[in-house]
């Protein structure tokens, strides 16, 4: 019997995935969009600006929280790829993980009053790492199972439009109903508005935890149907730590894999940085309302419709690489483009309607252009799968997922201390007035943060040009596992 036959590879690809469960999967990932956008959005801005800490102690602490957690993402995706259970290999980690990843998220945004600035960044510090940790139990073999449910070129990115969809409408959900809802209901009790009343982030907390665990348990029950179709682990063997580093380095060494991994180095980079000052950016640059900030916010949803939408026709039209390219380019050259304007005068004052029409307009396009642009990379991803299980004999969804999750968790903390010295070198004082930050400081933000951004994303399309595999390669990876059969 060949290796592949014996890791439990099907002689038939499996059943296309019904509706519910692309659904059901998708939704899955408002887990990690919820919390995700409240590390990237919230965090900074609130242990900062509301409770007080020193924004360079909270960006420390983020890092150092991303980086102790990052071991957890291989680690994982490896034991979910070789366990043993009646439930399969992803789904006993799915279950485990959703009532302690939302007890803790809850934590974070309801700190214990009067502490000094040391015991609330160990506070952070160690939330923060139990966060990260739970959400890898779920997040990890979940977006394994993506090049489980279906093997079809066009049908992988279609059921990550799902997924994507999902991740950022449930994120940018909680986002629009603080701007909308919660940060005006208690803006009497913080003199710059709502968004600097704590009690506000420890209704968010609440909120944010039923969500989290209603994502894990509906996409874990809801493709719990699937899990004779999906594939068995490899044979039982002895299992030594240098075994398994060999193991994961053969299936990693693929070099479109290494493309990839280094192109989500340098987005996870670009996306902390970015992130971590998206509301500094609308507070102090563009000096939005909390308002307007709510429907910037909500223009992500027409983003998110565009960029899932797209994804499955550039995949059939364009392919995956080529599809990638053209739209990452379009979408990262063209992010920063009103803020250029900004900077060199050519447009009217901020209290200008058109100033505020013209950037949630560019922002829904770009934002839509991005998200389509994840969508296809995820996708890559999923068809490395075969191509790395010709070489090794192993199925290895979990490593290849959880080694992108694990770079990313490894930089983008530094995006996001890059982010408090942008603030720092802008001169921006902790707990400043919008009305009272001058126009040099506004400056300094904008002239420092684009020409930063700009080289982060373009280093990550240069990386990513280097990916070799394409819609013929797929196929005839799949029609060489089926003669091994």
């Amino acid at each position: 019997m060949s290796d592949v036959a014996a890791t439990g590879a099907l002689s038939e690809a499996p059943p296309a995935p019904s509706l519910w469960t692309k659904l059901a999967y998708g939704f899955g990932s408002v887990a990690y969009g919820v919390k995700d956008n409240g590390f990237s959005y919230f965090l900074l801005i609130f242990y900062s600006q509301v409770i007080g800490v020193d924004a360079r102690l909270v960006g420390l602490a983020i890092t150092v929280a991303l980086i102790v957690d990052a071991i957890s993402d291989p680690v994982v995706g490896y034991w979910s790829d070789n366990f043993r259970s009646r439930w399969g290999r992803r789904h006993p980690f799915m279950y485990a993980s959703a009532v302690p990843v939302a007890l803790t998220y809850y934590l974070l945004w309801d700190p214990p009053a009067g502490w000094s600035q040391e015991a609330l960044f160990v506070y952070v510090l160690v939330l923060a790492i139990l966060i990260r940790t739970f959400i890898t139990f779920y997040e990890t073999p979940s977006s394994a199972m993506a090049a489980e449910l279906t093997e079809d070129y066009d049908q992988r990115s279609t059921l990550l439009a799902y997924r994507f969809y999902f991740g950022w409408t449930g994120g940018n959900a909680m986002t629009v109903i603080m701007f909308v809802v919660v940060f005006p209901a208690f803006a009497a009790g913080a003199a710059a508005g709502g968004q600097f009343n704590r009690e506000a982030y420890a209704l968010y907390g609440i909120i944010s935890a039923v969500l989290i665990f209603a994502g894990v348990m509906i996409s874990a029950l809801g493709t719990h149907s699937r899990i004779p179709h999906m594939k068995a682990p490899p044979p039982k063997r002895t299992l030594t730590i240098g075994r398994i580093f060999r193991e994961i380095f053969e299936t990693l060494v693929e070099p479109s894999f290494i493309a990839l991994f280094v192109a989500s180095l340098f987005g996870a980079i670009a996306a902390g940085l970015s992130t971590a000052l998206g509301f500094y950016i609308l507070t102090y640059f563009w000096a939005f309302t909390s308002l307007q900030i709510g429907i910037l916010t909500f223009g992500v949803f027409l983003s998110a419709v565009i960029g899932s939408l797209m994804a499955p026709w550039v995949t059939r039209t364009m392919g995956k690489k080529r599809g990638a390219m053209i739209i990452g380019l379009i979408a990262f050259i063209g992010s920063p483009l009103p803020m250029v304007l900004k900077l060199a005068g050519w447009l009217p004052p901020e209290s200008t309607p058109f100033v505020f029409w013209f950037v949630a307009v560019t922002s829904i396009i770009d934002v839509g252009l991005i998200i389509c642009f994840q969508i296809l990379g995820a996708s890559m991803i999923a068809d490395l799968v075969e191509q790395a299980e010709l070489k090794t004999g192993r199925r290895a969804e979990g490593i290849f997922f959880g080694a992108v999750t694990f770079i990313r968790k490894m930089v983008t903390g530094v995006g996001v201390m890059a982010a408090s010295f942008v603030l720092a070198l802008a001169g921006l004082p902790a707990g400043a007035d919008p009305s009272q930050v001058g126009e040099d400081v506004v400056f300094r933000l904008g002239a420092i943060y684009v020409p930063v951004i700009l080289i982060l994303w373009l280093l990550m399309m240069a990386a990513i040009s280097r990916y070799k595999l394409s819609r013929g390669d797929h196929e005839e990876n799949l029609r060489q596992l089926a003669e091994r059969v």
